[in-house]
C-alpha cells in the first residue's frame, strides 16, 4: 500500500490516511465563530478524502491575545455551537478534527480587540507585529493557564478528536526562546524553566478535559536562528515533555517568524526551498517515540510520500496543497496524480491574510467560495459549442470548466504557445515555479478535449465561423507606454521579459504598480548584468504584496544590488546621445532630479485588449452584460436582454481590467459554470 494512504493509530483515535492539513487561519471567521464558509472549507478538504483537518490556526483564548489575522476566539461559549457544527460535518465524511489554541504573547497587536496591554516573557518587542508587551507578572501566569484550560473545555464541548497548543513564536514558545525571554525568576533562565509555563499548560488542560481527548503541542525543532533555541535545545525540551507524559503527539515545525523573512522561512512562497525543515522534525521523532506531525512547504506527493516513508514524520501536513486542491487524497486514491491541481507557491493565501484579507488560493477559485463555487464541476443538461479566445490562465481555466461541463470546446490563442502572461511571469529566478499553473491547466484541457488552435489571432469573423452558442473573451491586456513625454524612448517590462529588449549596462524601472510584475523584470534584469535602479511613487517597493513574498523577492534584489528610490515618479524621458535623461519628481515635495542611463523600463499594468468583446457585442443575446447579483451568489449570470442575440457572450480576466491570476481563473468559474 501507498505509505501515505496507510491509516493510523494516535491512542484511540483511527486517521484514515497520513495526509492532513494542519491549522492555519484563513480569515474566514465570523464575529470569532467558524461559520458556514468556514465550516464548508473544512468539510470540502474532508469530502476530499483527507484524513485529519486541523481547524482554528491561532484560535485565541483570551481578550489581551486579539486577532490580528482573522483568527476564532474560543474565550467565551459563544463559540461552541459553531465549533459542534463544523466537527459533526467534517466527521460525516469520514475525517478526524482538532482544534488548535493559543495564546500570542507579543505576537499580536496592542491597538485591536479591547486595545489590552500585549504580554509576553519580556519587554523585547518583535518586528512583524511591533507591539511592546508588558512583562508577564505572577498573576498573568495563573490568568493564562486558566484561559488554557477553559478554551480546552470549550474545544472537547466543541466536538474535536483532539486539541493542539500552539507553543512555537506565541506565548510559549516567547518563553521557551532565549532571543525573547530574560527573565530572572522561576521562568527564565535554564531550558527547564523556560519549559515550566508549557508544561503547567498542558497540565491545566489535561486536567480540564480529562484523558479521553487527544492533546498535542506545536513545538518549535530550531529556531535558526543565532542566540535562539538550537536544534538541541529543542530536542532536549521535547524529551522533557514525553518523559513527563504530557502529550499525545507533536507538530514540530522550524525557524523564527520574529520579522518578514522568518515569516517566510516559516511558510515557503516560491523561491524557498522545499521540505527544508524534515530532518529536523524525524530527528525529534527519533529522540522523543512520540507521534510527529509537520508541514512546512511540502505540496507534492513525492517529497509527502518520502516524508512517511523514511520515517521522519508519522502524518505530513499538506495545508496549502489542500488548499490549491482539497480533493488531493481522493485523486490519489484512484491513481490520478497527474490530475491534482499543484501548489507551486504562489503565496497568495498567506499574504491575503498577512493583509487583513481571506484567504484564497492563487489558482483554485473555488477554494473558500464552497458556497457558491463547484470543486467538482457537473455536468449540462444540453451540450454546447463554445468558443474561448485567449490561452492565458483566465482563457485555459474557461476552457476547462466548459469541456468539464461537456460542452465542444474551440480555443484560439494567437501565439505558437499556450500559458499567456504566466510564460513572462515565470521569466525571473524567485517565482519560476508560477509555470505549473499553466502546465496543470494545459495538461486538462487537453485531456478534455478542447479542440486548440495556436497562432489564430481571432477576428470577430473567425469566431462567429464556428457557430457558437457562447463565447468567452479572455483575450487579456497590453502594456501601453506612460503619457508623458518622452514616454516612447521607454520599453516595457513585456518587452524585457519576452526577450523583445536586452538591454545592457545602467537602467532604471519604474514600477507603478507594486505587485509582482517589477520584481520579476528587476530580477530578470540583474540576472542579465544590469545596474538596476528602481523607482515606485509608493512609499515602499512591492507596496501591494505581503510580507512572505515582497521579503523573498526584495532578499533576491538586494543581493543584485538593486537600488530603491520610493517616493518618486517618472515624469519625463528625453534622448542624449544612446543614452536616456529621465526625470523623476518626488511625489510629496515636487521636487524633481534626473538621472542618465542606458535604458529606462517601465511597468504599469495593462490596457484591457477588448475590441473582439466590443466587435461581437451587438450579437450577443445578453449584449455582453453579466447580472452581478447572480454571479457573486454562483447563479447564471447571462443576462438575456437581446431577442436576437445568437450567443452568449463573456469578458474575463485583463480583457476587462488589468487585474491578476485569481481574478482570472475567478471571472472563468463563475463565468462558465453555468454555460
Amino acid at each position: 500500500m501507498d505509505p501515505l494512504l496507510e491509516p493510523f493509530q494516535l491512542r484511540h483515535l483511527t486517521i484514515r490516511n497520513r495526509i492532513i492539513s494542519t491549522a492555519h487561519a484563513p480569515n474566514f471567521v465570523e464575529d470569532g465563530h467558524p461559520r458556514d464558509r468556514y465550516r464548508l472549507y473544512h468539510e470540502e478538504k474532508a469530502k476530499g478524502g483527507i484524513g485529519m483537518t486541523m481547524i482554528g490556526g491561532s484560535t485565541n483564548i483570551a481578550p489581551d491575545s486579539p486577532s490580528v489575522f482573522g483568527q476564532l476566539y474560543a474565550g467565551d461559549d459563544s463559540i461552541i455551537p459553531w465549533f459542534q457544527k463544523l466537527t459533526e460535518g467534517v466527521k460525516s465524511h469520514g475525517a478526524a478534527v482538532m482544534c488548535q489554541i493559543t495564546h500570542m504573547g507579543r505576537r499580536t497587536a496592542w491597538d485591536d480587540g479591547y486595545w489590552l496591554p500585549v504580554i509576553g516573557p519580556s519587554g523585547r518587542r518583535e518586528r512583524a507585529h511591533r507591539a511592546f508587551p508588558k512583562a508577564m507578572e505572577a498573576e498573568d501566569i495563573a490568568r493564562v493557564i486558566d484561559d488554557f484550560a477553559a478554551a480546552a473545555r470549550r474545544c472537547q464541548e466543541g466536538g474535536f478528536d483532539g486539541i493542539e497548543i500552539l507553543s512555537h513564536s506565541h506565548l510559549l514558545g516567547q518563553f521557551l526562546s532565549p532571543l525573547v525571554n530574560d527573565r530572572k525568576d522561576e521562568y527564565g533562565g535554564p531550558l527547564e524553566n523556560r519549559l515550566r509555563l508549557t508544561v503547567e499548560v498542558l497540565r491545566a488542560v489535561r486536567a480540564a478535559v480529562g484523558p479521553e481527548i487527544i492533546v498535542g503541542l506545536r513545538l518549535t525543532g530550531d529556531e535558526l536562528s543565532e542566540g535562539g533555541l538550537s536544534a538541541d535545545d529543542c530536542v532536549a525540551a521535547a524529551r522533557m515533555l514525553a518523559e513527563a507524559g504530557a502529550v499525545d503527539f507533536l507538530n514540530v515545525l522550524a525557524g523564527a517568524p520574529y520579522d518578514d523573512l522568518g515569516l517566510a522561512g516559516w511558510v515557503p512562497p516560491m523561491g524557498m526551498p522545499s521540505a527544508p525543515h524534515l530532518p529536523i522534525a524525524g530527528r525529534i521523532r527519533q529522540a522523543t517515540g512520540l507521534p510527529v506531525f509537520h508541514a512546512g512547504g511540502i505540496a507534492d506527493i513525492a517529497t509527502a510520500r518520502h516524508a512517511v516513508a523514511e520515517g521522519h514524520v508519522d502524518l505530513v501536513g499538506m495545508t496549502r496543497a489542500q488548499m490549491a486542491d482539497p480533493h488531493l487524497v481522493a485523486k490519489l486514491m484512484r491513481g490520478d496524480d497527474e490530475r491534482i491541481r499543484p501548489c507551486v507557491g504562489l503565496g497568495y493565501c498567506v499574504d491575503r491574510v498577512n493583509q487583513g484579507k481571506p484567504a484564497v488560493c492563487g489558482h483554485n477559485a473555488a477554494t473558500g467560495r464552497e458556497a457558491v463555487l463547484p470543486h467538482v464541476i457537473g455536468k449540462a443538461e444540453t451540450r454546447r459549442k463554445v468558443v474561448v479566445v485567449g490561452g492565458g490562465p483566465g482563457g485555459l481555466e474557461a476552457a476547462r470548466v466548459a469541456a468539464s461541463r461537456g460542452h465542444d470546446v474551440v480555443l484560439f490563442e494567437a501565439a505558437d504557445r499556450l500559458g499567456g502572461q504566466l510564460l513572462l511571469a515565470a521569466e525571473g529566478r524567485v517565482r519560476r515555479q508560477v509555470l505549473g499553473i499553466a502546465d496543470w491547466l494545459i495538461a486538462e484541457v487537453a485531456r478534455l478535449g478542447v479542440d486548440v488552435r495556436l497562432n489564430s489571432y481571432a477576428e470577430a469573423e473567425d469566431v462567429l465561423a464556428e457557430a457558437p452558442e457562447a463565447v468567452i473573451v479572455a483575450t487579456g491586456g497590453w502594456p501601453e507606454g506612460p503619457a508623458i513625454p518622452g514616454g516612447g524612448l521607454t520599453v516595457s517590462s513585456w518587452d524585457i521579459l519576452s526577450g523583445a529588449a536586452r538591454p545592457e549596462g545602467e537602467v532604471l524601472l519604474t514600477d507603478e504598480a507594486g505587485d509582482h510584475p517589477a520584481a520579476v523584470t528587476a530580477d530578470h534584469l540583474a540576472e542579465a548584468g544590469c545596474a538596476v535602479e528602481w523607482v515606485t511613487p509608493d512609499r515602499t517597493p512591492l507596496h501591494d504584496l505581503g510580507p512572505t513574498t515582497s521579503a523573498v523577492a526584495l532578499r533576491q534584489l538586494a543581493r543584485d544590488g538593486v537600488r530603491f528610490t520610493c517616493l518618486h515618479e517618472l515624469i519625463a524621458v528625453s534622448a542624449e546621445g544612446a543614452r536616456r535623461r529621465a526625470t523623476l519628481r518626488h511625489v510629496l515635495t515636487g521636487k524633481t532630479e534626473t538621472r542618465l542611463v542606458d535604458h529606462v523600463v517601465v511597468e504599469q499594468g495593462v490596457v484591457p485588449n477588448d475590441a473582439l468583446f466590443h466587435a461581437l457585442k451587438p450579437e450577443a443575446s445578453n449584449l455582453g452584460q453579466l447580472d452581478h447579483a447572480a454571479l457573486i451568489a454562483g447563479r447564471d449570470p447571462f443576462v438575456r436582454c437581446n431577442p436576437k442575440g445568437r450567443y452568449l457572450l463573456g469578458r474575463i480576466g485583463d480583457a476587462v481590467a488589468g487585474r491578476n491570476i485569481h481574478a482570472a481563473v475567478l471571472d472563468a468559474l463563475r463565468t462558465c459554470k453555468e454555460i
